[in-house]
């Protein structure tokens, strides 16, 4: 960051981090609970990104959705979360050594958590594996009105604009 030098973990901090799940990563999100010499305590999320899992290993996707799979980070994962994901409660220890852990900023850390707590990959997923025709554009309609109801502004945008790429908006 420009000669600045990284601040220091602390407890309360809002990180990201990934973990192994055989040849692939789980995203886990989530807020530092304890820090011990080299390892963190992380009460979050962790995130398998099953759908894009599975296009991938049908060769439905590209080289970038492989990547966002082994090396997923706070900028790129949202796009992982487009497809069915299965989430369960983090509340674990990372290492240091063994895992990329990154600070990110309570904005992000919300969008992130608007993402599976919203359940917008199952919305989303549902309209992209839809043929045209009336059920695919009710689906359309699910997800407007869902992002309609959003309180948090920044998940707001995020949603419209992934929807906006992925021309699920009209």
């Amino acid at each position: 960051m420009f000669g600045r030098k990284p601040k220091q973990l602390q407890e309360g901090d809002y990180v990201f981090a990934s973990k192994e799940d055989g040849q692939y990563r789980n995203a886990i999100f989530g807020v530092v609970s304890g820090i011990e010499g080299n390892k963190v305590g992380v009460s979050g999320l962790i995130v398998n990104m099953a759908g894009l899992k599975n296009k991938v290993s049908q060769g439905k996707a590209g080289p970038r959705s492989e990547n966002i799979l082994k090396n997923p980070n706070p900028e790129n994962c949202i796009l992982g979360f487009v497809y069915r994901t299965e989430h369960d409660t983090f509340n674990g220890e990372l290492d240091l050594a063994e895992n990329k852990v990154e600070q990110i900023s309570e904005k992000s850390f919300d969008v992130l958590d608007g993402w599976i707590r919203e359940s917008l990959p199952e919305l989303i997923n549902a309209v992209l594996s839809l043929p045209d025709g009336p059920e695919r554009d009710q689906a359309k309609r699910i997800v407007k009105q869902r992002m309609d109801t959003l309180y948090d502004k920044n998940l707001k945008q995020n949603l419209y604009s992934v929807c906006r790429s992925l021309k699920i908006l009209n």
